[in-house]
């Protein structure tokens, strides 16, 4: 499965550990959100522009905005 995701404001803490919430569809189209609690980029490797493009960020759906801390598990 290949999916397309962007970075939304939306943290939220899952097991005490905080996640943002990223946004996106799948190769087919179907949308998603997803919770990302850390992201990499390999080690000895120039991550200046990720850094860059990692700070930028858009606002959540009002779907994702909605979600209450009591559904995430």
């Amino acid at each position: 499965m290949k999916a397309t995701l962007e970075s939304t404001s939306k943290i939220v803490h899952l097991n005490g550990v905080p996640a943002r919430i990223w946004e996106g569809e799948t190769e087919s189209g179907i949308p998603i959100h997803c919770y990302i609690t850390r992201v990499a980029v390999a080690e000895g490797a120039d991550s200046t522009q990720f850094q860059l493009e990692l700070d930028q960020v858009r606002s959540p759906s009002p779907e994702v905005a909605a979600i209450p801390l009591r559904l995430i598990l």
